[in-house]
């Protein structure tokens, strides 16, 4: 048997949580708005002014449910869980792996991989849906460098190099990523990545679903017994975590920036629906952070094939799946971490 974990995002300002039976109860404004069961959870996730009662807090940790906050833009603040699962030989052999370069490229090898071909699936896929839209020949020498690029990643042992081609590898992808925007090319042009804050409307998209990635990965990690603060390809620092981040990776095209070009090409967002600071910041505006989430929890529930398993689930199943396969590679029962790659 399967459960589908779930997440409960509150965006809007005011709103209060409450236990009542085995289940949350979301209050605004004096009125019971809806009532959710705990089996149905795996972790709150509170944007801005959001009110917990403490006996809820309590039950959700008692449950196993994480509850995380973030600015009412979506920077993430501090998360609140319950006792860690997972058997601590694990976290030890993690430990011992990631300070051990020789033992932590190979799972960073693998990671950089799928990375690399998943960025260059979706340039793939630009092309062959919107050839007349775009320069088809610096798009194929980019799509033909990420392929390059791959094969060097592949069967490199030197973790700074395999950086090196990482970071190259994603210079090259967002040099064309303005081309994958199809629509709305004067409210939504891109000249590359930039953040804390983001300075355009594509690069606020691309941090806000990062976030909710990173969120996702963090809970998938953490519900295997691993510790998502100590990873293979990202350095560790205090406050980051390093092993959700390596995990995003794989998951950044085709899940995250497949969700922005989509929800800029089919209109679904606008220019009305961001705005910029004194500073220069660009920021969602509620609605369309409330838009977004939803329709980040509706990709989740597609439907894909594993390509490892060979076993179709829902989108928001692979992260857990993934973390899974991490573990058991980790404790010695697969020759591998088989990463990601989208077919």
């Amino acid at each position: 048997m399967k459960r589908m974990l779930n997440t409960l995002y509150i965006f809007t300002q005011g709103v209060s949580l409450h236990k009542e039976g085995e289940a949350i109860l979301v209050k605004c404004e004096g009125e019971t708005h809806s009532k959710i069961p705990f089996i149905n959870l795996q972790s709150i996730v509170c944007f801005g002014n959001v009110w917990m009662s403490p006996t809820l807090a309590g039950a959700c940790l008692m449950h196993g449910i994480t509850i995380s906050y973030l600015t009412v833009y979506g920077r993430f603040v501090a998360r609140v869980q319950g006792p860690v699962s997972g058997n601590v030989l694990l976290r030890r052999k993690q430990y011992r792996v990631s300070d051990t370069p020789e033992q932590a490229v190979h799972i960073a090898r693998s990671i950089v991989t799928a990375k690399i071909l998943n960025s260059r699936t979706l340039l793939q896929r630009t092309l062959r849906d919107h050839e007349s839209k775009i320069d088809k020949e610096s798009m194929e020498r980019v799509v033909a460098f990420l392929k390059n690029n791959a094969a060097k990643s592949l069967s490199e042992n030197d973790m700074d190099v395999l950086r090196g081609i990482e970071g190259d590898s994603a210079r090259l992808y967002f040099s064309v990523f303005d081309q994958t925007i199809v629509t709305q090319k004067d409210d939504f042009k891109f000249s590359g990545r930039n953040r804390r804050p983001p300075l355009d409307r594509v690069n606020a998209l691309l941090s806000f679903v990062y976030t909710l990635l990173y969120h996702d990965m963090r809970g998938a990690l953490e519900a295997n017994g691993l510790d998502p603060a100590v990873g293979f390809l990202h350095r560790e620092r205090p406050g980051r975590m390093s092993l959700a981040l390596d995990l995003m990776e794989e998951f950044r095209s085709p899940i995250a920036d497949r969700l922005v070009l989509s929800l800029i090409n089919l209109r679904q967002l606008c220019a009305k629906d961001f705005s910029i600071s004194k500073s220069g910041a660009v920021q969602l505006e509620e609605k369309a952070r409330k838009e977004l989430v939803a329709e980040y929890q509706n990709r989740k529930q597609e439907s894909v094939m594993h390509p490892f398993l060979k076993e179709e689930m829902h989108i928001g199943l692979v992260f857990q799946v993934q973390a899974q396969l991490l573990a058991r590679y980790l404790r010695g029962d697969l020759d591998g971490y088989p990463a990601y790659v989208w077919r």
